[in-house]
């Protein structure tokens, strides 16, 4: 007696189809599951053997063989318990062996078959709409994969609900998409006092996607304002919601399987590890450069994040994927994230206060923002430097622009963007823009062409500086809602791009 079950093996955010093939033959009572499974796969014989058990279902005194198929894929997870029990089922005849066919399944069986929740169904179903087949997951994990809205989706309580499912018995009811959400505790820019120029970094910054760095005394309000960052974004396009929820789905992060317009925003601790910020460990996880894909990555406390952490970040910022590599795992992972970067000015955080500033002045500076490799220095489009802010600020009402002015205009830049490369393939926001597309929307008027060309020759810009000032200028005109690059413009962003340099 043989059937067959789908399932699916995660690479990264894709889902890998996988057939799990049961037979039962004449031999010695055994149970084996073979195919590269794990430890979590391995044991799944004993939860689906006691699962069986309390459904009153008697394995018969013959040899079972479940082999994961291809069986060169290496498997892992809990989720392979639901597929497992429905191939064993539909060998035994409890089920109908073509409707177990024409499903892909994942679950985790608790020894009473109740189903439990499993990370990853929004790419599993993806994967079953490829395949043309439908979904059957728990019913916590049900509202998560029905946001794909191309198969059907049967969210399931317990194995014994499935097994009436496919009797026709009581049919599961098709899952429906859980709610989207937003963000209602959003921080608004009025309540930062002063720091006028960091506002105007923050918004060119965020109509752009430029990553952005601030230097400045503790208490000057770096972390302040980059908390405020996400209310001034657009929510994200019905794709890219798509896309973000792909990867928070793997790391398991979705709420009650709702779907968040609002941006993600990441600030790992500096303690972090390579593994947790690039991605890795155990399964080869998502780290938070993907966790932050299409939103913010916020790093506060620069250089105390460990020299081999802080390079990593140099090709994922250039080419927005990264590759995991390990022995055992090759994963790709997304990771199209803004870069906002906050530092004191030297160990003690007072080097611009004579009364305040260590022995080692101005030596500790060089030092501690030398932590921070040229290279890397070199990927930030905007540099601000922060003053402290006055005591007289601070007793002032709450003053200057609220953040939903400001994501108006931001909203009204990335339109222009959008519409400048409408039917195009390729970038979709000025931070992305390469080669001749760059020159083509970017190239200054003779006035900012004769500036920017003084600065190259005077600060002795590299070529990725150089283009870094044109797409950050353009941006600016974009918020000025400037068809042209204009000397204006160029000189902005050139005074963004050389703020901190030591020849200044």
């Amino acid at each position: 007696m043989t059937a067959s079950a789908y399932t699916v093996a995660f690479e990264g955010v894709e889902a890998r189809p996988v057939e799990v093939q049961c037979a039962i033959t004449p031999g010695v009572p055994a149970f084996s599951i073979v195919g590269l499974p794990d430890k979590a796969v391995s044991e799944a014989r004993e939860r689906v053997r006691a699962a069986l058990t309390s459904l009153a279902i008697a394995l018969p005194s013959k040899r079972i063989t479940v082999n994961l198929s291809p069986a060169d894929l290496p498997k892992e997870g809990s989720h392979f318990d639901l597929p497992i029990a429905m191939s064993l089922l539909a060998a035994l005849d409890v089920l109908p062996p073509d409707s177990v066919a024409e499903t892909v399944a994942l679950g985790e069986l608790s020894l009473d078959g109740t189903l439990v929740p499993v990370i990853g169904a929004l790419p599993s179903a993806m994967a079953a709409a490829e395949e043309s087949r439908s979904l059957l997951c728990p019913k916590a994990c049900g509202a998560e994969a029905a946001w794909v809205g191309a198969c059907d989706v049967y969210g399931a309580g317990s194995l014994a609900e499935v097994i009436r499912h496919y009797k026709g018995q009581s049919v599961l009811p098709p899952a429906e998409p859980g709610e989207v959400t937003g963000d209602p505790a959003a921080r608004d820019l009025r309540d930062v006092r002063g720091q006028e120029r960091a506002k105007r970094a923050l918004e060119i910054a965020a109509a752009g996607r430029h990553h952005m760095m601030m230097v400045g005394t503790p208490g000057s309000g770096k972390s302040m304002l980059a908390a405020r960052l996400p209310g001034i974004l657009p929510p994200l396009e019905a794709f890219e919601a798509l896309e973000t929820s792909m990867i928070h789905s793997l790391a398991g992060l979705l709420d009650e399987g709702g779907i968040s317009r609002v941006r993600p925003f990441r600030e790992p601790h500096h303690t972090a590890s390579m593994a947790a910020i690039v991605g890795g460990g155990r399964g080869a996880k998502p780290g938070e450069i993907s966790l932050a894909h299409n939103g913010v990555l916020f790093m506060d406390e620069f250089p105390e994040f460990p020299r081999p952490v802080l390079e990593t970040l140099r090709q994922p910022i250039e080419t927005g994927e990264v590759i995991v590599a390990r022995a055992n795992a090759h994963i790709r992972y997304p990771c199209r994230f803004m870069l906002v970067a906050a530092a004191n000015p030297c160990r003690c955080g007072y080097l611009s206060d004579p009364a305040r500033a260590c022995a080692r002045a101005p030596i500790c500076g060089e030092d501690y923002l030398g932590r921070i490799s040229g290279p890397l220095m070199d990927r930030f489009d905007l540099r601000v430097e922060m003053p402290p802010v006055a005591y007289t600020d601070l007793d002032q009402p709450a003053s200057g622009e609220s953040s939903a002015t400001v994501a108006e205009r931001v909203a009204a830049a990335r339109a222009r963007q959008a519409a400048r490369f409408d039917g195009l393939e390729g970038p979709r926001l000025n931070a992305d823009l390469q080669g001749e597309r760059l020159e083509e929307v970017a190239t200054p008027d003779d006035g900012g062409r004769a500036l920017l060309t003084r600065v190259a020759e005077r600060f002795g810009l590299s070529a990725r500086g150089y283009h870094r000032v044109l797409r950050l200028a353009r941006t600016i005109a974009d918020l000025d809602g400037s068809e042209d690059v204009r000397q204006p413009h160029v000189a902005e962003a050139v005074s963004y791009r050389l703020a901190l340099s030591k020849e200044v």
